[in-house]
């Protein structure tokens, strides 16, 4: 099994990536499906978030009201902290069980959006960074996904800055580019990917008649 962390800034456009990653074969762990799932109605996390942040946070359901606590977060980074450690738990137990349940000779994508501001990079065995300038993320975030400016500024800068990001890199792929060059850039990233598995497996195997 290769463990890959794969991270990218918001609106840099990481999801796109992993969703080509899963087409071409790679075993998909995605940290933000699984934030919605442990503070789902009824669960632990979401009475956890409750607790912290008082019933303002939820809808007249009482689902999480996402938008309205990321703008009480992201605009403050000691309740921001609060909210990681209640919600961060959670998900790295149900991500470590979901790759226990992969096969031996699986590329596993452990799709991270914090993993640079968490210090993660040690648990992967390779780390894939999507890479986009600034005002390209700002312009995505406003124009496609109808954020203000205010609020798209206010996350971005609650996360690591580019230059941190790419420091952890072992593979940066490009996304200032044309769809059809993301689409290829992938295609030779899956390639590496799987060169580098098969030479695990290969050196694992070694390993193991060595020790008979």
């Amino acid at each position: 099994m290769l463990k890959v962390g794969l991270t990218g800034g918001i609106g840099a456009g990481k999801s796109e990536v992993s969703r080509l990653l899963v087409e071409c074969g790679a075993v998909l762990i995605d940290a933000d499906r699984i934030a919605r799932e442990v503070v789902e109605p009824g669960t632990p996390g979401l009475a956890a978030v409750v607790e912290a942040f008082g019933e303002d946070v939820l809808t007249a359901e009482g689902r999480l009201d996402r938008p309205k606590l990321g703008s009480v977060v992201f605009a403050d980074p000691e309740k921001l902290a609060l909210l990681n450690s209640i919600v961060h738990p959670l998900v790295g137990a149900r991500s470590r069980a979901l790759e226990e349940g992969a096969p031996e000779d699986a590329v596993v994508v452990h799709d991270v959006p914090l993993l640079t501001e968490n210090g993660l990079a040690p648990l992967y065995d390779l780390v894939v960074v999507v890479d986009a300038r600034p005002e390209t993320q700002l312009d995505r975030l406003v124009r496609l996904r109808g954020m203000s400016e205010e609020d798209a500024r206010a996350r971005m800068a609650a996360q690591a800055t580019r230059e941190q990001r790419r420091a952890i890199a072992d593979i940066v792929v490009d996304n200032d580019v044309p769809l059809p060059d993301l689409h290829r850039r992938v295609r030779e990233v899956w390639a590496d990917l799987v060169r580098r598995a098969r030479g695990a497996r290969g050196t694992a195997g070694e390993a193991g008649q060595a020790g008979e």
